[in-house]
């Protein structure tokens, strides 16, 4: 398994990826996918082990909320955070309801901030993963068990 975090950009607007993939490439040692095309990015999702997912709010193929939406569907671990310029808190709100928003960030972002939010993001990622994982392995000693008590039980009837 790879020990390498990545994180997905999505924002339509080059100069803003551009921006945030510099600043996280320099300063950081993720893995970045960036897509200027949020349907381009769901089909990436389905192939693409992701973290953290970053998107804009006003997108003209797909606005975040209904990106994140799908994209929660995809790949329900990963951490998602809502960029947007347009400070809407009936937005936020539809964005953390509808999307299970980690984070609603507001243009113009601070780096150390972002960074900050990214890296409690892929620690939330890697407890939702673990968790998720320790969940299973009970799941499956429950069956084992509950196969061994039924057959313990016609044994001895």
């Amino acid at each position: 398994m790879s020990t390498q975090n990545t994180i997905m950009l999505v924002d339509d607007e080059l100069m803003v990826l551009t921006a945030l993939r510099g600043f996280l490439e320099l300063e950081t040692s993720y893995r970045i996918l960036s897509f200027t095309s949020p349907l381009a990015a769901l089909e990436a999702l389905s192939a693409e082990p992701v973290d953290v997912i970053v998107a804009d709010f006003m997108m003209p193929e797909l606005d975040g909320i209904s990106f994140l939406r799908q994209a929660r569907a995809t790949r329900p671990m990963a951490t998602r955070i809502l960029l947007t310029g347009y400070a809407d808190k009936e937005n936020a709100i539809r964005a953390i309801n509808e999307a299970g928003l980690y984070y609603y960030l507001e243009k113009p972002w601070s780096n150390e901030h972002l960074q900050l939010v990214i890296r409690n993001g892929i620690e939330r990622s890697a407890l939702f993963t673990e968790l998720d994982m320790r969940v299973s392995a009970l799941e499956h000693a429950n069956r084992e068990l509950y196969q061994i008590r039924h057959r313990l039980i016609q044994a001895f009837l």
